[in-house]
């Protein structure tokens, strides 16, 4: 399990959520996913003297109970205020909530009010879809994105489904697959993976598209529009010929990707994200 370095925000966000006390949190770059400190996250919600006592009485309870998404824990060596570091049982973000939800805390009561108010946001979303769109802007506007790129962000949405429900008429039906076709039209002309290329710029759960510079955006735009075309006009069927496809549609971004930087002298792909978003180094965590 490779780990690797956390974002600055992200702890702030746990961390303000629980009066600023520090919660160790660690991102997992093989599954793509944060991990919480069980011990601290139980220690700051029911002020134990002994939060890893306390943590061992609920597993147990919670095993009982039948409750194995939280229980079934993995462990991570995560640095303690000795500077050594220890194994330590850790949770996800879905798994931090189900312990929020087994422990009755004055502490817990704002973040259980928030998820209520996601819940009823969620709800309302379903009677009238436009306000996911607004909320979207909302976020989008909040980041500090202008309205040109968000306007041509939320059309990108609209052409990446598009090329979603051309491959389904193309039998493709699978995520997995999906995936394993953005990942050809993406390394024809970028010569990366998704993964890779969220690792070139240094993100982690952030979007990659969100994190792209105007021009990496337009190749990525014009080679998944290239890829929809030529599935109409070919008509490949299932994986193997998705994937030639595909490749072909990633090569057209890779031509204008050449011209360009034949001109401009300078590669476009940078690992420059498009927010600045910072990383802290595990050793900052505890102090």
């Amino acid at each position: 399990m490779e780990v690797m370095h956390i974002k600055e925000d992200k702890i702030r966000l746990i961390n303000k959520i629980f009066n600023n006390e520090t919660i160790r949190t660690i991102w997992d770059s093989e599954e793509e996913k944060y991990y919480i400190s069980i011990v601290d996250l139980v220690g700051v919600l029911s002020e134990s003297d002994n939060p890893r006592n306390y943590w061992k009485v609920l597993k147990h309870r919670l095993k009982k109970e039948g409750n194995e998404s939280v229980t079934n824990c993995n462990q991570l060596k995560l640095k303690a205020k000795d500077g050594k570091y220890y194994k330590t049982d850790v949770t996800d973000i879905e798994g931090m909530f189900r312990i929020i939800e087994s422990i009755p805390s004055k502490h817990a009561e704002p973040i259980k009010l928030w998820l209520a108010s996601l819940g009823k946001e969620r709800i309302d979303e379903t009677f009238d879809p436009s306000l996911a769109v607004q909320r979207a802007i909302d976020i989008y506007r909040s980041k500090g994105y202008t309205e040109d790129w968000i306007i041509r962000r939320i059309k990108g949405i609209q052409d990446r489904k598009k090329l979603l429900d051309t491959w389904e008429s193309s039998g493709i039906n699978d995520e997995i697959e999906f995936a394993i076709l953005t990942n050809e039209i993406y390394k024809e002309w970028s010569g990366m993976t998704a993964k890779e290329y969220k690792q070139f710029k240094n993100i982690h759960k952030e979007s990659l598209r969100d994190s792209m510079s105007d021009i990496e955006y337009a190749l990525t735009d014009l080679s998944e529009i290239a890829t929809r075309e030529l599935t109409k006009k070919h008509k490949p069927y299932g994986l193997k010929e998705n994937k030639e496809v595909a490749i072909m549609g990633g090569h057209v971004a890779k031509v204008a990707r050449d011209d360009i930087e034949k001109n401009l002298g300078e590669s476009i792909v940078t690992k420059q994200n498009k927010l600045n978003y910072k990383f802290l180094e595990d050793k900052e965590l505890i102090q």
